[in-house]
């Protein structure tokens, strides 16, 4: 599909040697694009360039931590001395960094981390970011991976949901700002995906696995290729008219608002639960 053909087009995406990141650099090299990528791990780095050249795709992948001014400043630096602009930012980084406590017993430094990974990082890239896309005139695209959880609560978690609803709000007023510049400005807001960084698979029992067509309306939980595929669309011309909007990659999750399917197959918000689910 000529919509779907980045040919010419330089796409950075960030934390993109594993999981959604790899499988959204991956989408947009098999369709043409030149590729930028910041990532913190280094075997993550050396392993994705490799497989970039190998595949003929002009790549730059730099080993960055996004959470850091200087990192970013000089990541920026590289990609406008190699690609002189841009035409699309994937903001990829984010990650619960495995703190699950009540808010009351987050310590400072725990909430550092926590907006750093999950918003100061989008919010520094982005900035960085914008002069490149401006370069290329009309019709750039900056994607910022959510979660569902910006729109919804989640107990034990609330600084990572609050600064996820952050998101929603930073897409929404800067979509605004660069709209007269052709230069819009989406999120896609996943539910649990399966990758490297969360694996479903393994934290839910082996027991209660047949339940997830329960939970999930669409009876799976995504795969990074999910968010990939939402990427190329809001990068592309077939979402021309859209910016200031965020995609619910939730397999119906959030439409069902609590609402579950019982051993009978019938829908229930009052649903019996013996034991939380998981392997803990």
């Amino acid at each position: 599909m000529q919509d779907l053909d980045f040919s010419g087009k330089t796409v950075l995406v960030t934390g993109g040697g594993a999981g959604i990141g790899r499988a959204i650099v991956e989408a947009f090299a098999k369709r043409g694009a030149s590729i930028a990528v910041a990532e913190i791990n280094p075997d993550h780095c050396s392993d994705l360039q490799k497989a970039l050249t190998e595949q003929g795709t002009e790549a730059l992948v730099i080993q960055a931590d996004v959470t850091q001014r200087g990192d970013v400043d000089r990541f920026m630096a590289e990609v406008k001395s190699r690609f002189a602009g841009l035409d699309v930012l994937v903001n990829n980084v984010g990650d619960f960094l495995g703190i699950i406590k009540p808010f009351e017993h987050c310590d400072d430094e725990e909430l550092e981390q926590l907006y750093g990974c999950n918003l100061k990082s989008i919010m520094m890239v982005t900035r960085a970011a914008i002069p490149l896309l401006r370069e290329r005139g009309k019709g750039g695209s900056i994607i910022s991976i959510s979660s569902i959880e910006a729109f919804r609560g989640i107990p034990m978690a609330t600084a990572y949901c609050s600064y996820k609803h952050a998101i929603t709000g930073f897409t929404r007023s800067l979509a605004l700002e660069l709209a007269p510049e052709g230069i819009r400005v989406n999120a896609i807001a996943p539910e649990t995906t399966e990758t490297e960084q969360v694996r479903p698979s393994q934290l839910i029992a082996e027991e209660h696995q047949h339940h997830t067509r329960r939970w999930i309306p669409l009876e799976r939980f995504g795969s990074p290729e999910d968010a990939a595929g939402s990427a190329l669309f809001l990068a592309s011309e077939l979402s021309s008219w859209m910016t200031g909007t965020t995609l619910n990659l939730d397999g119906g999750a959030l439409a069902a608002a609590g609402w579950y399917r019982d051993p009978n197959d019938l829908w229930t918000n009052v649903p019996v639960i013996n034991g939380n689910g998981f392997n803990f």
